[in-house]
C-alpha cells in the first residue's frame, strides 16, 4: 500500500485550501442565507457548529503532530463524524481513521471510512475524487480488482485523471495485467498534473514495462525530494 501515500499530497492540497478558505466560505454562504431570509438565529447556530468542529479538529492535528496515543485521535475523529458529518472538517477524519485502518492492515474498516465520505463529499469534489482514489487502492489489495477497476474508470477524475490513470495501472500491475498497466502509466503521463513523488513512481514503473526497444522513448520525470508536509496549524 505505498501507493497510498503519494495521495498525501493532493489531500494536503485540499486541506491548506480549506484552511486558507473553508471557514470564510461556509460564513459567507451562512451569511447569504441568513440576509436573504433573515434567518440570524440559524446563521449563529450554523457559525457556533463551524467554530466547535474547527476546534476538534485542530486537536486531532495536535495530536497526530505530537504522536500521543491513537485512542485519543481516534475519540476527535470519531466526534466529527458522529456529531458535525456535514462538515468538511469530518471528511478530513475520516480520511485520517482510514489511514490508520490501512496502517493496521484493516482493510474492511478503511474501505468503510473512505465510503463514508464518498457518502457525504459532493459528488465530483476533490473530496469524492480523493476517497475514490484511496478506495480503489483499498480494493486492489482486498483483492477485490474488478470493483476497483470500475471506481477508477467510471469516476469522473477531475484535477485527478493523471492520478486515476496511474491508480489503473497500479491496480492492474498488482494483477499482473503488465500490458494493460503500461497503457495506463502512458496515459497518466500524456495527462501531466502529476508532480513530486507520484510523477517519478509512474516514470519508473512505465520503463520497467517498456520492451528494450523503446526505453529510449520513455520520458523520464525528474526526481524530487518532496515530502508531505506536516499537517499541524494548517486549518483554523
Amino acid at each position: 500500500m505505498d501507493e497510498y501515500r503519494t495521495d498525501d499530497e493532493q489531500l494536503d492540497a485540499l486541506r491548506r485550501w480549506w484552511g486558507e478558505n473553508g471557514k470564510s466560505l461556509t460564513v459567507a454562504v451562512v451569511t447569504a442565507v441568513a440576509l436573504s431570509f433573515g434567518w440570524q438565529t440559524w446563521q449563529a447556530s450554523e457559525e457556533q457548529n463551524l467554530r466547535q468542529a474547527s476546534d476538534i479538529y485542530q486537536a486531532l492535528l495536535r495530536n497526530i503532530s505530537s504522536g500521543a496515543p491513537e485512542d485519543e485521535s481516534r475519540k476527535y475523529a470519531d466526534e466529527l463524524i458522529n456529531e458535525y458529518s456535514e462538515t468538511t472538517y469530518a471528511q478530513f477524519a475520516a480520511f485520517h481513521l482510514a489511514a490508520i485502518a490501512v496502517q493496521m492492515d484493516k482493510l474492511p474498516e478503511a474501505e468503510r471510512q473512505l465510503r463514508w465520505v464518498l457518502k457525504h463529499a459532493a459528488k465530483g469534489s476533490d473530496s469524492a475524487q480523493l476517497a475514490e482514489l484511496r478506495l480503489a487502492r483499498v480494493l486492489s489489495a482486498s483483492g477485490q480488482t474488478d470493483k476497483s477497476l470500475a471506481i477508477l474508470q467510471s469516476g469522473e477524475g477531475g484535477n485527478f485523471q493523471a492520478s486515476y490513470a496511474a491508480a489503473e495501472g497500479d491496480v492492474l500491475l498488482a494483477a499482473g495485467r503488465n500490458d494493460e498497466a503500461r497503457l495506463a502509466y502512458q496515459k497518466a503521463m500524456a495527462l501531466g498534473g502529476m508532480e513530486g513523488s507520484a510523477s517519478s513512481s509512474v516514470s519508473r514503473k512505465l520503463q520497467s514495462l517498456m520492451p528494450a526497444a523503446l526505453m529510449n522513448d520513455v520520458p523520464v520525470a525528474a526526481e524530487t525530494t518532496d515530502e508531505t508536509e506536516n499537517l499541524s496549524g494548517q486549518e483554523e
